[in-house]
C-alpha cells in the first residue's frame, strides 16, 4: 500500500474537485481518482460529431446552485451569463399563440401572458406567484454552505408560514392551482419540479416539491445562468484551482473496492491509503465498493432518473408557428414544449403504465444564443446554432423494460418539437462532414454506461430537504454537514449528499468542511 494521504476522493466530478481544492488549500494531502481519462463528471464540454467545431455541454448545461461563495474562495474564474428571456411556451391547442416571458420587459409579459391564455389577470397572478416564492431563496440559499439548520430555525429564515406548509407539507399541484389559473402557466411552474425527477403535481411523497424547492432557491433568486465556455469551463476551472493548491488528480484510476477503514483498492490491485475517504460517486455505488471490500453494506435505494437528453446542432433556428415572436427571443431561454400541468401529469401517467408518454414533455435551449464561443468562427458565420432538449417523465424502466431505446425515445422528442414548429427540426439539422446529421441522445441508459450514473439519475437518488429534522443528531462533522455515509472515515462529497445535486459544488465543499473537522481531531 502506499503512503497514507490525509484525503482520497473517489471520482472526479465537479463536487470533487471543490473538495480537492479546499482541502489541499488547508494544507492536506489530497488524491483524486478517476476512472475516465479525464476529471469533470457530467459537467464537461465535448465535440461530439467528428470534424464539426461545437463544443456542447453535453450532460450538465446550466448553473444556478454554485454559490458565490466558493468562487470567490478558490478564485475561480467562471463567468456565468443571464439569459434576457426566461422562456417561451406554445400553446399546444394552437402553436400560433405563445407565451413569452421577457425579463426584461414585464408589460410586453403581460400582454404575451394575456394574448396566449385570453385572462387578463392571470399576468397579475404569475408576477404575485414568483414573489410569493422569493422569501425561499433568501431565505435558505445562504444556508446550503453553513452547517445543516434545524427545520424550526429555516422555517424561521423563510419568515411564512403558509408558504413553508406549502412547499413542504403539501403536494406542490395544491400551490400551484390556488396560484394560477391557466393550464400553460401551472405547467410552466410545475415543471421546476421535474428535472431529472419522475413525479405528478400531486405525488404525496413530496419529490416534486423538493426538486422545486432547489430550483427556486438557487443564488438566492432560482435564475440559470450559461456557463461561458461551456460546462467543460466550469469544471476546468475548478481543475486549475484543485491542481494549484497542491492537489494529486489521477484519471485511468478504475476504484473497485473502499474499506471503511480507509483503505481504497484500484483494478490493478494497487491499493491507496487515507484518513479520510471521500465518495464522489452515486451512494449506490458507494454501497457497492464498500460491500466489494467486505464490509457490510446499507440500505440504499435504487436511483431512478427519468429524462432524455437530446443534442443538436442546427443550420439555423426553426421556424415558429407563432409568427409574432422572433425565434431569437422564443429560444434564447427555455422553450417549453408540451408542458401544461395537464399533459406534464398524463405524461406521467403513461410512462407508470409502461408507454412513452405522448406528446413527451419537452424543453429546450439554444446556448450558442446567450454564448457563441461554444462554436468555430465558420460556424457562428454561417448561423449556425446549437439546441439542447430535455424529455421529462421518461423513467429509466423504461429503457430497462424495452419499451423504450435510443432510437424510439428521439423520434417522440422530435415528434414533441415538430408539433409546435412551422417546418420539421430534421430540415434544419446541421450536417457532418460525413453526411451524418449532428444529433444525439442520451437515455438513462447511456448516463449508467458512460459516466457510472446508477439508473441514470442525475441526483444520484432522491433529493433531499436542505436541512434537518428538528429532532434528527447532528453530533459527528458528517451529520452537521449533511455527507454522512454511515461509515466515519468515509464522507459523500457528490450529488448523494444532502443539498447535493445539479452543478453547484455544494456537495464537495459541505465534504470538505467536514473532513477538516475530522482530520483536526488528529
Amino acid at each position: 500500500m502506499t503512503a497514507i494521504r490525509d484525503v482520497v476522493i473517489v471520482g472526479g466530478g465537479h463536487n470533487a474537485l471543490v473538495a480537492a481544492a479546499y482541502l489541499a488549500r488547508a494544507g492536506r494531502s489530497v488524491t483524486v481518482l478517476e476512472r475516465d481519462d479525464h476529471v469533470g463528471g457530467a459537467a464537461v464540454s465535448e465535440r461530439p460529431w467528428a470534424g464539426v467545431d461545437a463544443r456542447l455541454s453535453r450532460y450538465s448545461y446550466l448553473v444556478s446552485l454554485l454559490p458565490r461563495t466558493v468562487m470567490d474562495d478558490l478564485g475561480l474564474d467562471i463567468r456565468l451569463r443571464r439569459r434576457r428571456y426566461s422562456s417561451y411556451t406554445p400553446m399546444p391547442d394552437d402553436p400560433a399563440r405563445g407565451v413569452l416571458i421577457d425579463g426584461g420587459d414585464a408589460a410586453a409579459t403581460a400582454a404575451s401572458i394575456e394574448h396566449a391564455t385570453g385572462d387578463p389577470g392571470e399576468a397579475a397572478r404569475v408576477a404575485a406567484f414568483s414573489d410569493r416564492l422569493a422569501p425561499l431563496g433568501r431565505g435558505l440559499f445562504p444556508t446550503i454552505t453553513e452547517p445543516l439548520s434545524a427545520e424550526r430555525d429555516a422555517r424561521r429564515r423563510v419568515g411564512d408560514d403558509g408558504l413553508w406548509d406549502a412547499v413542504t407539507a403539501r403536494p406542490l399541484g395544491e400551490l400551484i392551482r390556488s396560484s394560477l389559473s391557466s393550464d400553460v402557466a401551472r405547467g410552466i411552474a410545475f415543471t421546476d419540479g421535474l428535472i431529472g425527477t419522475f413525479s405528478r403535481s400531486d405525488d404525496p411523497s413530496l419529490r416534486q416539491n423538493r426538486c422545486f424547492l432547489y430550483h427556486v432557491i438557487g443564488g438566492g433568486t432560482g435564475d440559470w445562468d450559461v456557463p461561458i465556455g461551456g460546462m467543460g469551463a466550469v469544471s476546468a476551472s475548478l481543475e486549475r484551482a484543485a491542481r494549484a493548491a497542491g492537489a494529486e488528480i489521477r484519471t485511468g484510476a478504475d476504484v473497485v473496492a473502499v474499506s471503511p477503514d480507509g483503505e481504497v483498492t484500484l483494478a490493478d490491485g494497487e491499493r491507496v491509503g487515507a484518513r479520510v475517504v471521500l465518495s464522489g460517486v452515486g451512494a449506490s455505488v458507494l454501497d457497492r465498493l464498500i460491500r466489494a471490500a467486505g464490509a457490510p453494506g446499507g440500505d440504499v435505494a435504487a436511483p431512478e432518473g427519468a429524462q432524455i437528453k437530446v443534442n443538436m446542432l442546427l443550420r439555423r433556428l426553426p421556424r415558429l408557428r407563432d409568427t409574432t415572436v422572433d425565434p431569437r427571443a422564443a429560444f434564447a431561454g427555455t422553450f417549453h414544449i408540451n408542458e401544461t400541468l395537464t399533459q406534464l401529469d398524463a405524461a406521467h401517467d403513461r410512462a407508470e403504465a409502461g408507454g412513452i408518454p405522448d406528446p413527451l414533455p419537452a424543453e429546450i435551449y439554444c446556448h450558442s444564443l446567450t454564448d457563441p464561443s461554444i462554436l468555430g468562427e465558420e460556424l457562428r458565420a454561417s448561423g449556425a446554432q446549437t439546441l439542447t432538449l430535455f424529455g421529462l417523465q421518461v423513467p429509466h424502466r423504461l429503457v430497462t423494460s424495452g419499451a423504450a431505446d435510443r432510437s424510439t425515445l428521439l423520434a417522440a422528442a422530435q415528434s414533441s418539437l415538430d408539433s409546435v414548429l412551422a417546418e420539421a427540426i430534421a430540415d434544419v439539422v446541421f450536417e457532418a462532414p460525413d453526411g451524418s446529421p449532428c444529433i444525439e441522445a442520451r437515455t438513462t441508459g447511456d448516463l449508467e454506461e458512460s459516466l457510472g450514473m446508477m439508473g441514470g439519475d442525475i441526483f444520484h437518488g432522491d433529493l433531499s430537504w436542505p436541512w434537518a429534522d428538528d429532532d434528527e443528531p447532528l453530533e459527528t462533522p458528517a451529520e452537521r454537514w449533511g455527507v454522512s455515509s454511515g461509515h466515519e472515515r468515509v464522507l459523500l462529497c457528490g450529488s448523494s449528499a444532502r443539498r447535493g445535486g445539479a452543478v453547484s459544488g455544494i456537495g464537495g465543499h459541505n465534504a470538505a468542511m467536514a473532513a477538516l473537522e475530522l482530520l483536526s481531531r488528529g
